[in-house]
Formats: C-alpha cells, structure tokens, sequence
C-alpha cells in the first residue's frame, strides 16, 4: 500500500497522529499476518500489538518513507516468528485451508487439507515465503522488500518450498500426473 509520504516524513519526525493514521491504514494486514502465523486470535492479537509497538519505538530509524508498508510488514512477521518460537508451538493453518477451500470443489477437500498439513510442516523461511507469494499475492520484488534479501533468494527459497511442499505430498498422493504443484 503507498501512503502519502509526507504523513509518513511527519511520522518519523514524531508527529503521534500521522503514526496513528498511517498504522490505522495498515492495521487489517497487519492482524492478517500475524493470524496466519499464529493461528488463534488471542496470540495474533498480542503480535499485533507488539507490532504497533515497535513501530511506535523504531519510527524515527525508517529511512525511506516509500517503504513505510514494507517495514512494518517485516517488523510483523518477525514478531510472528519470535513469538512463535518462545512458545515453541506447532501452527495449524486453518484460514490458508478455508481460502483453499473456498476457491474449490468439496471433492478436493482432502487434498486442500493435506497441503495446508505440508504447508505447516515446511522450514520458516519456505513457509514465509509460501505465504506472502501465494496467500498475501506479493510480488516477488515486495517479499524481497520485507524480508530484506536478494531476488535470487527470494526465487530460490520459493521454487525450493514448492519442492519441498510436492516431496510433503508425494507420499500422499502417488498419481502425480493428476496434480499440477507448480
């Protein structure tokens, strides 16, 4: 999302209401994210707000206004994966299953179910990168933007997920040629 880099420019220079204006705008991503990596609304909730507090902390280091979007989404996910980690928690993707679902016939249900158990079970940066491509629709040139790596990265870590997530299926489903995984 692009914001009037002017409000943003305010906000580093510590004007409260432009900060609280531009979070507002951000807000709904932001819990989406979180959601997606926490699984519960409690935990999301307190990842969101962890989220906003950093951003309030740290506003004054934002050097380019033009990212303002691209670094709290980063700030975001790496709230995500700290929490994750101190809780030592398994994350069940119930809403990535639900928009599989909702795109697709009930027939295919197993199968959706099973890609979200892959999904789950992949390495954090796979899974990071799985998301914000596929389930948030970044582009390629924005996820290198929020996790702050190189393109080549970016493209390695996806086309390697994917590998991964059809080696997580494999086992699941022998008839291959009925599955398109790429």
């Amino acid at each position: 999302m692009q914001h009037d880099e002017q409000r943003v420019t305010a906000a580093i220079k510590g004007n409260k209401q432009a900060l609280q204006y531009l979070l507002g705008l951000e807000k709904e991503k932001l819990y989406r994210i979180a959601y997606t990596y926490m699984r519960n609304e409690e935990d999301a909730v307190e990842v969101f707000q962890q989220t906003v507090l950093s951003a309030i902390e740290s506003i004054h280091t934002l050097r380019e206004p033009a990212y303002f979007s691209t670094w709290l989404t980063r700030i975001c996910i790496n709230q995500s994966i700290t929490t994750l980690r101190k809780k030592n928690k398994l994350v069940v993707m119930d809403d990535i299953a639900e928009h599989l679902l909702a795109k697709n016939q009930p027939e295919d249900l197993d199968y959706k179910m099973d890609v979200v158990d892959a999904l789950g079970k992949l390495p954090e940066k796979y899974k990071t990168v799985l998301l914000l491509r596929f389930y948030q629709d970044f582009s390629i040139k924005q996820i290198m933007e929020i996790l702050d790596c190189p393109e080549g990265t970016v493209k390695t870590n996806i086309h390697r997920g994917l590998a991964l997530l059809k080696k997580g299926l494999k086992g699941v489903y022998l008839d291959e040629g009925k599955r398109d995984f790429n």
